[in-house]
């Protein structure tokens, strides 16, 4: 059957654009995640900063209500029900608000709405933190499967050889029961690092907002650790610190509510303008009338006596803030010193060495050199060696995102 050249190509086109389309709806969960696409991911779908980012828009509008004036009040009065006699009164009352209460209700406005700006601020920023520290703890468990992996066959290996050695009747069966219960005690290790990995992993899922599944982790070397700014320099940003800005916010916030208080204890004056018709005497009058409180029994004394005991007491959690930031900054560069130097140890000297130093006794043990409790005491030391690692790199992490935290600009609008 012969088939014309542009019949043809309609097929592969139609093939070419189908295979096109059943690889984009493939899902990309090979793709490793690394941090910044974790922590990008945790700030676009967190509920809790789009609850903050809500709550600032609340602010915001709050704001801008506070700045109205007062609504004019239409009044309408009659005396006397029969005609010829009564009289009728329409008049509008204006209440002008004295004292600068327009100007400090305004100000207690744009102080929360300040406020729920370094809300937003701080829960980025701890978000931020935790997603550092969720996905580390998982890259280590991640490690540490690998780790427990390597463990359970280097159990195996060790097995055989005592096997081995046993059949040539050049050591005791009790060797080989040594043998056996270390691997027994390596897949324990192995069970468990696979839970704690599931654990880590969900944890990380839930900070992300979406499922990781099979979805490997990008990063892990020590070297990728960024270096941190000397303590005295970190000190001087402390005051910068999204906790003492929200604390400094909160003063100022509790002060203008002082000042609102305080406003409030001048009356206001409702300004009356109306008519007023006297059906006997057949003509129309003007009204005009001006009401002032008079401040006898309440003189709003509690309410401004709460409110500046409030803002005194915002001036001690100012203080309280600038102190707690300095001392949890010098403990976190300390800990994050610590914990780099030991991993950078670990890495370049005491891992390569224990290992080579387990490599050495497994042989020397096939030649009958050492005993199998030397082969077992080198392959704890190497494996423990292995899990300080990830360990102390886990603590740096969590220092560095500490630092950051409490550092102050470095991300404070990351999103």
């Amino acid at each position: 059957m012969f088939i014309q050249p542009g019949r043809r190509f309609v097929p592969a086109v139609v093939l070419a654009f189908a295979c096109g389309i059943a690889a984009a709806m493939e899902p990309a969960t090979t793709i490793p995640l690394d941090l910044p696409a974790a922590i990008a991911l945790a700030a676009e779908r967190h509920p809790t900063l789009q609850a903050a980012a809500y709550e600032e828009q609340a602010s915001a509008a709050a704001v801008e209500q506070a700045g109205r004036l007062p609504n004019p009040e239409l009044a309408y009065l009659r005396e006397g029900h029969r005609a010829g006699s009564r009289t009728t009164t329409v008049q509008v009352n204006q209440p002008l608000e004295l004292g600068g209460k327009r100007k400090a209700r305004i100000a207690v406005a744009q102080g929360a709405f300040d406020l729920a700006g370094s809300d937003l601020a701080l829960r980025r920023q701890a978000l931020r933190a935790d997603v550092i520290a969720a996905f580390y703890t998982a890259l280590v468990a991640q490690e540490r499967l690998q780790l427990a992996q390597a463990m359970l066959d280097v159990a195996g290996k060790s097995l055989a050889a005592v096997d081995g050695r046993v059949a040539a009747g050049k050591v005791s069966p009790v060797e080989a029961s040594k043998a056996r219960v270390a691997q027994a005690d390596a897949r324990v290790e192995h069970e468990r690092a696979t839970a704690e990995l599931a654990i880590a992993r969900n944890a990380l899922a839930a900070l992300v907002g979406e499922p990781l599944d099979a979805r490997p982790l990008a990063g892990g070397a020590v070297d990728m650790l960024p270096p941190v700014e000397p303590l005295p320099a970190l000190l001087q940003r402390s005051a910068g610190a999204l906790s003492v800005r929200r604390a400094r916010q909160q003063l100022a916030y509790r002060t203008a509510q002082a000042d609102a208080e305080r406003a409030a204890r001048v009356p206001d004056v409702t300004l009356t303008i109306g008519s007023q018709r006297d059906d006997q005497l057949a003509h129309r009058q003007a009204v005009v009338g001006v009401a002032i409180p008079l401040p006898l029994f309440d003189r709003n004394a509690g309410n401004l006596a709460a409110a500046t005991a409030r803002a005194e007491g915002a001036r001690a959690e100012l203080q309280a803030a600038e102190r707690a930031a300095h001392a949890d900054l010098t403990t976190a560069h300390l800990r994050y010193g610590q914990a780099r130097g030991e991993a950078l140890l670990l890495e370049h000297d005491v891992v390569p060495e224990a290992r080579s130093v387990h490599e050495l006794t497994l042989k020397g043990f096939e030649y009958g050199k050492f005993t199998f409790l030397d082969v077992l005491d080198a392959q704890r030391t190497w494996f423990q060696a292995r899990a300080r690692q990830w360990q102390a790199m886990l603590d740096a992490w969590r220092a560095h995102a500490e630092i950051e935290r409490l550092a102050g600009a470095a991300h404070t609008d990351t999103h």
